[in-house]
C-alpha cells in the first residue's frame, strides 16, 4: 500500500488521501510540499513558478476540493489553461482527486459543442475549467456567472499571454467577485504576468520550484494511429517484430493494467503486469523477475514503474497517452540507456492527436508516424529468424547427436520434403497467419487533412508590394511564437500575398495571437481556405 505519511503532513482530510492513494501517489512532489499548506489555510493568494508535469494541478485542486462548500448550484471555482488539451487534462486530475465528493465539474473549451456546455450549466456545475475564449463566449451568453467564486486559478499564465489572451483574462477577472482567492502558475514571470498580479491579486506569496529541463533525445520515437479496439493487435504485432522483444508497457489506470497482462499471457507472451495495489513484497518480487529477464514484458503504471533501472530494454511502449510532456520524457527515458539504442513506441486513437502534438510540442521532440507491421512481413520476418538460428545451431554444434537420425530420414526421402516436415510440425502454430486479426482503417478521420497530416497551410494577406521576402515572413513568425526554423515550410511570397506551412498546435497559435491583434478587422494571418500539406 502506499505510504501516505508525507501526504498526512501537508493537512490533507481523510477523503483526500483516500483519492491520492487510489491513484498511487507515492510522495509529494515539491510544488505539493510548498503549496498545499500555504493554499489549503491561508487566506493569501500565491504565484506558483513551476513547469507543465511537476504535479501542480494536484497542489492547487486538493485544497480548492477540501474547501468547497456543499453542492450550491453555483461556479465556486475556475480554472484558465491555455489549450483544450489542458482543460481536459486538469478537470479530469479533479475529478480524480474528489475523494467521494459530490461536486461537478465541467470542462468548456472551443471546438466542443456549445449546446452541451450550456446543458451542463444551467443543471449547476460546482468547478469550470476553460479556455479563455470559450469562458468569454459563455460571458457574453450571460450563461457563466462568476461572481460566488472562492478560487480563481490561471494555470500555465506565460501560454496565455504568449497566445494573446491578456485582454480576455482581465475582463474575466473583472466578471468575477472580490473576495476570491487567486492562484497563477507559470513556468517564467515576464512583466506582463507581474503586471497581471499586482493589478488582480492581494497579499501574495511566490512559490518557486526548480525547473527541469524536458529532454527526449536519446530514444528512437514511433506513434502509430489505431482504433481503440485494435489497439492489443498493433501491439501484439510489435513484439513479434522483435526478435528479443524486452520491453516496458504503460497504461493510465491499475484496472488496464490487470486487463493487458492477462490479454498478453493468454496470447502466449512471458508478461507481467504491476500497479498500486501491489504489497512491497509483490513489487519487489515482480520488479526482480522483470529485471532479470525471467518476465519478458511489463506492463506497468507510471507511479508503480518508479524506481525501475533497467539498462537492457528494448521498447517502451505507451499503449495509453501520458497525462503531460513530462510523464512522457519520464517514460521513455527507461529504454535507451547506457548507451543501448532503444525505441519509444505510442499509440493514439484518431481523437487523441491533438494531444500527442501537444506533447511533442512541450517536450521538444520529434514523434515520427509509423505503419503497423503487416501480418505477411511478421511472418515472413519469423521465417527469417527461425533459418537464421537454425543455421546458427548447424554452425555451433556440427556433431549433434541426431545426425543418425537425420541420415535416415535422407534414405529414403529427398533433403526438402524431410526438412518442410521437421518445420511445419515445430512452427506451423507459430507462422500460422489466422493467429493475427486485421486491423482496420482508422474512422472518424479528421475534416481537414492539415489536422490529419499535423500541418496546418496558413495564408498571409501581405506580399512582396508590402516589403515581405520569405526570411522577413519567417523572422515574423518566430517573433510572435516560439518555434523552430526548421519546423516553417513551403514558404511562398506572392505580390499580394503570401502562403506558409506550420505545424497544427504552432499554427493554431499563431492564429489566435494574429486574430486579438486584428481587433475585430481581418487578421494578416488566416487559415488558407483550401489548406493541404504540400
Amino acid at each position: 500500500m502506499t505510504d501516505l505519511t508525507q501526504f498526512k503532513k501537508l493537512g490533507l482530510d481523510e477523503r483526500s488521501l483516500m483519492a491520492i492513494e487510489k491513484k498511487g501517489f507515492e510522495e509529494p512532489t515539491p510544488i505539493q510540499k510548498k503549496l498545499i499548506p500555504v493554499f489549503l489555510k491561508n487566506d493569501i493568494d500565491v504565484i506558483g513558478q513551476a513547469q507543465t508535469g511537476t504535479g501542480k494541478t494536484a497542489a492547487f485542486a486538493l485544497p480548492i476540493i477540501e474547501n468547497m462548500e456543499k453542492k450550491t448550484g453555483k461556479v465556486k471555482a475556475i480554472v484558465l489553461t491555455p489549450t483544450r488539451e489542458l482543460a481536459l487534462q486538469v478537470s479530469e486530475e479533479i475529478y480524480s482527486l474528489r475523494g467521494g465528493r459530490k461536486f461537478k465539474v465541467l470542462p468548456i473549451y472551443g471546438g466542443q459543442a456549445m449546446s452541451s456546455q450550456l446543458r451542463r450549466l444551467k443543471k449547476g456545475v460546482d468547478i469550470v475549467v476553460g479556455t479563455p475564449g470559450r469562458v468569454m463566449d459563455h460571458l457574453r451568453r450571460k450563461t457563466l456567472d462568476l461572481k460566488h467564486l472562492d478560487f480563481f486559478i490561471l494555470d500555465e499564465a506565460d501560454e496565455m499571454l504568449n497566445m494573446g489572451f491578456v485582454d480576455d483574462i482581465q475582463t474575466i477577472f473583472d466578471e468575477t467577485n472580490p473576495d476570491k482567492r487567486v492562484a497563477l502558475f507559470s513556468a517564467t514571470m515576464p512583466a506582463k504576468i507581474r503586471a497581471l498580479s499586482k493589478k488582480y491579486m492581494g497579499k501574495t506569496k511566490l512559490i518557486k520550484v526548480k525547473n527541469t529541463q524536458l529532454t527526449a533525445d536519446l530514444t528512437e520515437q514511433i506513434y502509430f494511429e489505431v482504433n481503440r479496439k485494435d489497439k492489443f493487435e498493433a501491439l501484439c504485432r510489435i513484439i513479434d517484430l522483435e526478435d528479443e522483444f524486452y520491453g516496458l508497457i504503460f497504461c493510465r489506470t491499475r484496472v488496464n493494467v490487470n486487463k493487458l497482462s492477462k490479454k498478453l499471457i493468454e496470447r502466449g507472451y512471458n508478461a507481467d503486469g504491476l500497479h498500486g495495489d501491489f504489497s512491497q513484497h509483490q513489487r519487489q518480487r515482480t520488479l526482480d523477475k522483470f529485471k532479470d529477464q525471467h518476465t519478458m514484458i511489463l506492463v506497468a503504471t507510471d507511479v508503480a514503474s518508479r524506481g525501475l533501472d533497467v539498462t537492457e530494454l528494448t521498447h517502451v511502449i505507451n499503449y495509453s497517452l501520458p497525462q503531460d510532456p513530462m510523464s512522457y520524457v519520464h517514460r521513455i527515458g527507461r529504454t535507451g540507456r547506457a548507451g543501448k539504442t532503444g525505441m519509444a513506441i505510442t499509440f493514439i486513437t484518431p481523437n487523441e492527436y491533438r494531444k500527442l502534438s501537444f506533447i511533442e510540442r512541450k517536450a521538444k521532440t520529434d514523434i515520427q508516424k509509423g505503419k503497423v507491421p503487416g501480418i505477411q512481413e511478421i511472418i515472413d520476418l519469423k521465417k527469417a529468424t527461425i533459418l537464421e538460428n537454425i543455421e546458427k545451431e548447424v554452425e555451433a554444434d556440427p556433431n549433434n547427436p541426431y545426425r543418425e537420425m537425420a541420415r535416415q530420414l535422407l534414405e529414403s526421402n529427398d533433403p526438402e520434403s524431410v526438412i518442410g516436415g521437421i518445420l511445419q510440425m515445430i512452427y506451423a502454430d507459430e507462422l500460422d497467419k489466422s493467429n493475427y486479426n486485421q486491423i482496420r482503417p482508422t474512422k472518424n478521420r479528421r475534416k481537414h487533412r492539415e489536422i490529419e497530416e499535423g500541418k496546418t497551410r496558413l495564408f498571409v494577406s501581405e506580399g512582396k508590394k508590402g516589403g515581405y521576402t520569405p526570411k522577413k515572413l519567417v523572422n515574423m513568425i518566430k517573433k510572435a511564437i516560439d518555434i523552430k526554423d526548421n519546423l516553417i515550410s513551403d514558404v511562398t511570397v506572392m505580390d499580394n500575398f503570401s502562403f506558409v506551412t506550420l505545424p497544427f498546435e504552432d499554427a493554431e497559435e499563431l492564429l489566435s495571437i494574429f486574430r486579438k491583434r486584428a481587433k475585430g478587422k481581418r487578421p494578416l494571418i488566416e487559415k488558407a481556405k483550401d489548406s493541404k500539406k504540400k
